[in-house]
């Protein structure tokens, strides 16, 4: 046999041989990260089942593109780690890498997040709000260094109730109803009790509402239907005012700085995307499920009463501008409070929003 005969064995032989090699060949490993969610709040409230069930799943999935990483979830909801209060302090402290602040608990160290507490009766659309927020935390910096200086990176916002509504142990059918009475809050909202003589706003969390009302601590409280259907309080407060006072930013997903200083870019880009999708994820099914809230609590037990656009109306024009107070407070802090109060009430009209109170119109400059 030639040595010409030779070439095509052993090419075949050469070939066969990296194939081998090839087979066995380990496959390299994605890089595990570990990361512990956290939220003071029990998995069935509405946006940490969502953040369990969609959000984990969806920052799994984008990362499996490329297989460079995968993380290691520890979720640990319900006080198994911190109550609904401590969430920001936790991830501050690093107790938890990732979590939900509800950001209305903390109006001394966050007052930015509040700019759609502060600027109610005007939208009751949970997409348009979560979506008007997002906007101006981009364009204002501001937001995001005010969660940098406890040690956290946002994300993005949640708007996880369609609108605020009013819910009591006996029927209300205007805010002359609300005078002597006591009305649980989680912050900001306590201010709209302010022009109604003898309304008495007590701060509380979603999770007392419940022991609050059944006790007699209030008369009333502040959530929206959803809630009242998940946390059973027709049983205690069997009486809605339908006032639809707005849909409030109320939670924000972050990072812990420390432990985003240290992901891959790759990480951190899939983080950022998948955030929005549940801002906007979370802010859809608030809205889908705002209808069938209200039957599930008529089905509990539960009378809506409506309240009229006149007396909607005349609640708005009884409060303080609360709006111009916070922005002010702002603007005395070196932070453009004005003009992002001016901007959100723009970015609100423009989607089509009609305010029953314009609250920027009375700003000064």
């Amino acid at each position: 046999m030639t040595l010409t005969n030779l070439r095509p064995v052993a090419a075949t032989m050469l070939v066969a041989g990296l194939a081998v090699f090839g087979a066995t060949s380990p496959v390299v490993a994605a890089e595990t990260i570990k990361m512990v969610a956290i939220d003071g709040y029990p998995a069935r409230s509405m946006w940490v089942r969502e953040f369990s069930e969609f959000f984990i799943p969806r920052v799994n999935e984008e990362l499996a593109k490329s297989g460079a990483y995968e993380i290691t979830w520890q979720e640990a909801y319900g006080g198994q780690i911190v109550k609904p209060r401590g969430v920001l302090e936790g991830i501050k402290l690093g107790l938890g890498d990732i979590g939900i602040v509800t950001t209305i608990f903390h109006n001394s160290v966050l007052p930015s997040q509040g700019i759609s507490a502060v600027t109610p009766f005007i939208s009751s659309d949970a997409r348009v709000v979560a979506k008007a927020v997002d906007e101006i935390a981009k364009e204002f910096p501001v937001m995001a260094a005010e969660l940098a200086k406890e040690n956290q990176v946002y994300l993005a916002t949640g708007v996880v109730l369609d609108t605020y509504q009013l819910f009591s142990k006996e029927p209300i059918d205007s805010i002359d109803d609300l005078q002597g009475k006591k009305v649980a809050g989680a912050g900001y909202n306590l201010r709209y009790l302010e022009g109604i003589d003898g309304a008495a706003g007590v701060r509380g969390g979603l999770p007392n509402f419940y022991n609050m009302l059944q006790t007699g601590v209030v008369d009333a409280a502040m959530l929206w239907p959803e809630a009242a259907g998940t946390f059973k309080i027709a049983e205690v407060a069997p009486f809605m005012l339908k006032a639809d006072i707005g849909a409030v930013n109320s939670k924000t997903v972050t990072v812990n700085a420390d432990v985003w200083a240290k992901l891959p870019d790759e990480v951190k880009n899939v983080l950022q995307q998948v955030a929005v999708e549940y801002r906007d994820h979370v802010a859809g099914i608030a809205m889908d499920r705002a209808g069938e809230s209200l039957d599930a609590y008529k089905s509990g037990g539960g009378t809506v009463v409506d309240l009229s656009d006149e007396a909607r109306t005349a609640w708005a024009n009884s409060m303080p501008n609360i709006a111009k107070d916070w922005a002010e407070n702002l603007d005395q802090a070196g932070a453009p409070g004005t003009a992002m109060l001016k901007a959100y009430v723009a970015k609100l009209v423009a989607a089509g929003e009609v305010p029953v109170r314009d609250w920027s119109a009375e700003l000064v400059n």
